[in-house]
């Protein structure tokens, strides 16, 4: 039996998932944080959670009873472990320790290829890469686009080709998507030459996540990929839509960061750029000043002192101006870009939401849309206000426009594109 080993290296923290190669059942996922602690003490320690899922114990079940119907039913069983973590190398060494203390073993699903998460591939990367030494130098250099993301996935590109020197590593970029869109979509009207130098252009992210909803989309539609012209809502967090016309890319809220577009917990979404330089002047803040205020102090942080939507509603059913503002700001966002690019597209057949706003707030989801009857879009409230696990569909039957809720999974996108590197 083999598995794929998927990695989401943070500065700070570390994704995993173990996925079966042939069925793509999770056997395994974990999370280790505070990347960094040293000393191991109580105010410097790192914390890992390592679970082991049932469809690994109904196996490891099914094998000591000689058949899956005397498999046992369990359910997940998640571990924690507490010690200093002082690198990433160490990170691994954690996640190694986790699978052989609390399993599947790596020697029982040893990975035949390890999948990395990288944020940013400017121009360069268009595809998912195997990673060589090459490679590494590119992601680097890159991390001018993207100094909080591109850094701590090389550490854990390293570090995990340290701990697996044997298999093939795979880069699969947040950007590689994006790569599909026209320069007209993807230029900014400032001078070509220094856009040029400085490589200043839209590239787009979430793109595994918009690349595996729309084709589960067309996959639950039973209609063929080429055929569909789609609109994806990634809101979580951070929050990305995209226009998908024949399952291409042509259109993106973010921009040459993650910062563009959407209004999300703590970034501020679309701007006027001469608010930067009237706080510049106004209120002496330096770059700093303004990185941190547009990433991590605004949104609706920024409006409403909360970033969580579960939070921002809750606002709402008690009367606060403040929340109410940010919700009607939020929506009002997400109405703007839905119609911009049922302009783009000429239509559109789908119109799907994924990420935790996204499957979990059906107000989000009848907001967004509520005035746009106009083009076809007609949500049934009961099936909108259920809840479910899979994916379902929201809209009425009479919809010419289907509605869909998608749960996303970048992890099993990103093993799916690692496989199909590391097996040619």
């Amino acid at each position: 039996m083999s598995a794929v080993l998927v990695v989401n290296s943070g500065s700070s923290s570390l994704k995993y998932q173990l996925l079966d190669a042939d069925t793509e059942e999770v056997l395994a996922s974990g999370l280790i944080e505070r990347i960094g602690s040293s000393t191991g003490s109580s105010d410097d320690r790192g914390i890992a959670t390592h679970t082991v899922t049932s469809a690994a114990f109904r196996r490891a079940g099914s094998a000591l009873a000689d058949g899956p119907a005397a498999a046992p039913t369990v359910l997940d069983a998640t571990s924690t472990i507490e010690r200093a973590i002082p690198d990433h190398s160490a990170a691994f060494g954690v996640m190694l320790d986790a699978f052989a203390e609390y399993g599947p073993t790596l020697d029982e699903y040893p990975p035949v290829a390890v999948g990395h998460r990288v944020v940013h591939g400017g121009a360069r990367f268009f595809e998912p890469t195997l990673i060589t030494p090459l490679v590494e130098i590119n992601i680097d250099e890159l991390s001018v686009l993207a100094p909080l993301h591109n850094p701590a996935n090389l550490a854990g590109i390293r570090a995990a080709r340290k701990a697996f020197p044997d298999v093939p590593h795979v880069a699969v970029f947040d950007t590689a998507f994006h790569q599909t869109l026209a320069p007209a979509a993807y230029t900014y009207a400032i001078d070509a030459a220094l856009a040029e130098a400085h490589r200043i252009r839209r590239y787009g992210f979430h793109g595994t996540s918009h690349k595996f909803v729309s084709e589960a989309a067309a996959a639950f539609l039973d209609r063929p990929l080429d055929e569909l012209k789609q609109i994806v809502f990634h809101l979580g967090n951070g929050a990305s839509a995209a226009a998908i016309d024949g399952g291409r890319s042509v259109d993106t809220s973010m921009g040459l960061t993650p910062l563009e577009g959407l209004v999300m917990g703590t970034r501020s979404g679309d701007l006027d750029p001469a608010v930067l330089f009237h706080l510049a002047r106004r209120a002496d803040m330096s770059t700093g000043d303004l990185d941190d205020l547009l990433n991590k102090r605004s949104g609706m942080l920024g409006l409403a002192g909360v970033s969580d939507m579960r939070d921002i509603q809750a606002g709402v059913a008690r009367g606060e101006d403040a929340a109410t503002l940010a919700w009607n700001v939020y929506i009002h966002r997400l109405r703007a870009y839905a119609g911009a690019y049922l302009a783009q597209l000429g239509g559109v057949d789908v119109i799907s939401f994924t990420a935790g706003v996204g499957e979990n707030a059906p107000d989000v989801r009848a907001g967004a849309l509520a005035t746009l009857g106009f083009a076809g879009i007609e949500i049934d409230h009961e099936r909108n206000a259920a809840r479910g696990r899979g994916i379902r569909v929201i809209s009425t039957d009479a919809s010419p426009v289907t509605v869909l809720v998608v749960p996303t999974n970048e992890e099993l996108e990103i093993a799916r594109q690692t496989l199909a590197v590391a097996r040619t």
